[in-house]
């Protein structure tokens, strides 16, 4: 870890960037910058929590131990804040965030989290609109996963790492295919079949762990129907 120097970052947070000088002379005092290797903890669940994380870089899964096993919520890319709700409401982690690619993140001290936001409105603000987003694609979520059959679920994560993460239809999974069959509340075995037959239907061409959608309206189709 070392200490961050938010005045010349070039990776601030929108909020961050509405700081004055003196303000992120502040943030840099309280906060450090730690690297993370893909398969690494950056915090863990049930772990007291005495900070905010910014993830500058790089790509995570959030996860929570439920009682017969630890469940893959989301997603999250960078640039993003960690840890508000939790650790703003309780001190501890309510759940965990697991490194997915390598990514860089900023441990802020909540006590100049804290003050930031009581001395400027527009950091605040900011935050807020964050916290609201990840509250309205987190409702979505649980629609998705209580409505549609697996097929759309599926379908629907596709979709997500093409336009949201990744911004292109050709990519990478981040995720193999046990953590992929967690992500839409299935089995491995499952998530293969289907793949294969999206890959039949030439909606999608699947090689290893590249994936090239090729009929995007197909695949939302059977995202919001399937």
């Amino acid at each position: 870890m070392k200490n961050a120097s938010c005045t010349v970052c070039m990776l601030k947070s929108k909020a961050a960037r509405s700081l004055q000088h003196s303000e992120l002379d502040l943030l840099g005092e309280s906060c450090v910058q730690a690297v993370f290797e893909p398969g690494e903890t950056i915090f863990k669940q049930g772990a007291l929590s005495s900070n905010i994380i910014y993830l500058q870089t790089g790509l995570v899964k959030l996860t929570i131990k439920g009682p017969q096993r630890v469940q893959i919520m989301r997603l999250k890319k960078a640039p993003s804040y960690l840890g508000v709700p939790t650790t703003m409401g309780d001190k501890i982690n309510h759940y965990s965030a697991i490194a997915v690619e390598r990514c860089t993140a900023c441990f802020i001290d909540i006590n100049t989290f804290k003050e930031l936001l009581k001395v400027n409105p527009a950091f605040s603000y900011e935050i807020m609109l964050e916290l609201c987003r990840n509250e309205l694609e987190q409702y979505q979520r649980c629609v998705k996963l209580v409505q549609n059959q697996v097929y759309g679920r599926l379908a629907a994560n596709l979709l997500i790492f093409a336009n949201e993460i990744y911004n292109s239809n050709e990519y990478d999974l981040p995720l193999n295919r046990n953590d992929l069959a967690d992500l839409v509340c299935t089995s491995r075995e499952t998530v293969s079949r289907l793949l294969a037959e999206l890959a039949k239907e030439s909606i999608i061409e699947v090689e290893g762990k590249h994936i090239r959608i090729l009929d995007n309206e197909r695949l939302e189709n059977i995202s919001e129907k399937g």
